[in-house]
């Protein structure tokens, strides 16, 4: 009879000790989690108002495609007069991983042209170029510049 009186509490102390690990810890804090679905800002406020009201264009992205052999950089186009020096032929555009040390270019391919859209912009419309990445040198997380003529968007990050 003692002993199952024993057994019973043991149990007991053991299921509240599972079951509240907060109040044995109330003063740490909570444990990180491994995954999160939070997307932090891409840029700080203030930048994304001076690329909408300098350069016309908002929704500015980079991301990793084709399993990282091309980095993709898109944007919409809110105001098409002012985002003309994005579309224009003449500059060439680069993207730039100081972290890598690399400065990756759009290719030219013989039958298709440059791996970016050139014609005049549209507002409300979206845009997109392709940079190469051979060799995988720039990573998901890094921050990555792009560079076309005038236009320089710094600290972008590479989803």
């Amino acid at each position: 009879m003692l002993l199952a009186g024993v057994l019973a509490g043991s149990i007991l102390v053991l299921g509240v000790r599972a079951q509240s690990p907060s109040t044995a810890q109330a003063g740490s804090p909570p444990a990180a989690k491994t995954a999160s679905r939070y997307q932090p800002n891409r840029f700080a406020g203030r930048a994304g108002k001076y690329y909408e009201f300098v350069w016309g264009v908002d929704t500015l992205g980079v991301k990793s495609v084709e399993s990282g052999e091309v980095i993709r950089f898109s944007y919409r186009v809110l105001d098409a007069d002012k985002a003309k020096a994005l579309n224009d032929k003449k500059s060439e555009p680069f993207l730039i991983d100081p972290r890598a040390g690399v400065k990756l270019v759009v290719p030219s391919l013989e039958k298709v042209g440059q791996l970016r859209q050139s014609s005049t912009p549209q507002a409300g419309r979206s845009y997109w170029m392709a940079f190469s990445n051979k060799g995988r040198l720039v990573k998901r997380g890094d921050r990555v510049d792009v560079v076309i003529g005038q236009f320089r968007a710094e600290g972008l990050v590479v989803d």
